[in-house]
């Protein structure tokens, strides 16, 4: 009899149909609401994408998990309540939670705890509060969809446990140590971080879309063409990357697909037709690591109550070499700016790293840009690739040209030169381990009706230290931003064309919503806190009207 090894997780949803991400034991047939698919298989797991069709719009429907016909979700001792699809009715309101960076840390002493001493302590997870919330609640003050934007785990910060099982497998004493090496490894994390029972109850019942960062992979992945050089050169890292974008793709990638973007995915079809699945995967993941090209992580959903969420991959396809450096490729902006148009109530751009830092920061991380690429000759371009890497300078601000880009795209939906113009374009980040807002202004006569916000969210689980929140007070600062500016003209680059103002900013493990009804839109941030371990609660930070 097979068995259910991880999920299941509800992914896409829409107001008639709905898919089901699980992992099994063994090959065998998936059911769920009377809709079968089979599993396939990579590297000795065994997967399945159930599709289920034709449901009717507004309604709530209980499912169970069979696999080959045997019920195996939910569990028979469970204490949560059913596991639910809710498809979506235009007009009706809508509730989006998102947020990004979460250790797979457990839920237990030491770890909900942190410390000068207790070097393990993680905090309180708050997606795990918001699920124990949500357990005590009827289902129509649920979410109805979770945005993860980035670190879903941490690929080179790994638990005590996951360490352990690097251990039964190979010596740490050897490069990568204990982090993560391989497509095993990557499985073993993902199992980690989505097989609590309280978050794989949450991702059982709120449908979730997903993007990767640098953790998913490694620290400062594709920062720069030298950090690529670097890594390549590395005897360990084939494995890593090819283990990461083979993982990324079978366990994020596929449920952010609506079901007819999968019945015209050439490479789905062709792994499921395949002899040898593992290997087309493993070649597809060879060729994204080398190039961009033929390959976009970037996709849209849309929501109920006339809502556009554009996601936009802003690490995986990247250009890195220097005065051509972009955060995807032509192809995949074109894509970008056919997707994101008016005639929606709201637009929202997700992507990991946030669009709007402190002013400050953008400004830095444009001179070092600059620096990198030459305005300061070539010495001073060595010491700018050091300090890049040595402080992250890599987020839209370190991508000029992607940056004035995004920003026009974002000036001419927002004036109605590209349908009509939304109530709200509202760009979700997270990725800084902090939580803002950035209220932004357009150049006079640029026509602009839509309100601009940026909101970022951060993190769920993976709290800044005290020397870490020192320096983002800093960066914040009014004196930092002027003298960052100049800076930054003093290697030529230009003032944005557009302004912003942060007035406020927030630590600790957080998570943020918005609610949408027609064209208002409200946003709240939700903070969780380490002395109410062991129940854990969720405690407003703000509550801000966007439109």
């Amino acid at each position: 009899m097979a068995r259910l090894v991880l999920g299941p997780l509800l992914r896409h949803t829409s107001d008639r149909e709905a898919t089901i991400w699980v992992e099994t034991d063994s090959a065998c047939e998936v059911e769920v609401l009377d809709c079968r698919d089979p599993t396939f298989e990579i590297a000795g797991h065994h997967y399945a994408l159930a599709c289920v069709k034709g449901l009717d719009p507004g309604r709530t429907y209980e499912y169970e998990v069979r696999l080959d016909g045997e019920k195996v979700w939910p569990e028979p001792d469970s204490d949560f309540p059913p596991s639910v699809i809710r498809t979506y009715e235009d007009g009706a309101p809508f509730r989006l939670m998102f947020g990004s960076c979460r250790v797979g840390y457990p839920h237990e002493e030491p770890y909900v705890q942190a410390s000068d001493e207790n070097k393990e302590g993680r905090e309180v997870d708050a997606l795990y509060a918001l699920a124990l919330r949500m357990k005590e609640r009827p289902n129509h003050e649920w979410p109805h969809a979770l945005v993860l934007l980035g670190d879903q785990m941490y690929a080179d910060e790994v638990s005590p446990a996951t360490q352990e099982f690097i251990r039964s497998r190979r010596d740490p004493s050897k490069p990568p140590g204990y982090e993560v090496a391989d497509f095993e490894e990557y499985t073993r994390l993902y199992w980690e971080s989505w097989g609590d029972p309280v978050i794989r109850w949450l991702l059982s019942t709120v449908p979730s879309c997903m993007v990767f960062d640098d953790h998913d992979v490694h620290d400062d992945w594709n920062t720069s063409q030298a950090w690529r050089d670097e890594y390549r050169a590395k005897p360990w890292w084939r494995s890593r990357i090819t283990g990461a974008y083979m993982s990324y793709w079978v366990y994020q990638h596929l449920g952010n697909l609506a079901p007819e973007h999968l019945d015209t995915d050439e490479f789905y079809d062709r792994v499921m037709k395949s002899d040898d699945p593992t290997r087309e995967l493993y070649e597809f993941a060879v060729r994204a690591d080398e190039s961009p090209d033929g390959t976009q992580w970037s996709y849209r959903r849309d929501f109920c109550g006339n809502t556009r969420l554009v996601m936009i991959d802003s690490r995986g396809g990247r250009l890195l070499e220097e005065n051509e450096r972009a955060m995807v490729d032509e192809d995949e902006w074109n894509w970008i700016e056919g997707e994101a148009t008016g005639g929606f109530d709201h637009l929202l751009i997700g992507t990991s790293l946030p669009f709007l830092l402190a002013p400050g920061m953008h400004h830095l991380e444009a001179w070092n840009e600059a620096v990198c690429a030459g305005a300061w000759r070539r010495r001073a371009a060595r010491e700018g690739e050091r300090i890049r890497q040595g402080l992250d300078l890599e987020h839209w601000a370190a991508f000029q040209r992607s940056f004035r880009r995004l920003a026009k795209l974002i000036e001419d939906v927002g004036a109605g030169r590209r349908g009509e113009a939304p109530t709200s374009i509202l760009v979700l980040s997270g990725d800084v381990h902090h939580a803002y807002i950035a209220d932004v202004a357009f150049r006079k006569g640029a026509g602009v009706r839509s309100r601009v916000h940026q909101l970022v969210c951060s993190p769920f689980r993976n709290p800044l230290d005290k020397h870490e929140r020192a320096a983002v007070n800093l960066a914040m600062t009014k004196p930092f931003g002027r003298l960052a500016r100049a800076l930054a003209r003093s290697a030529g680059v230009e003032d944005p064309p557009i302004r912003w103002r942060i007035d406020d900013h927030w630590f600790d493990n957080q998570v943020a919503s918005l609610e949408f009804e027609g064209r208002s839109v409200n946003f709240k941030l939700e903070k969780t806190k380490p002395e109410d371990w062991p129940h854990p609660k969720l405690e407003t930070v703000i509550e801000q009207r966007l439109a």
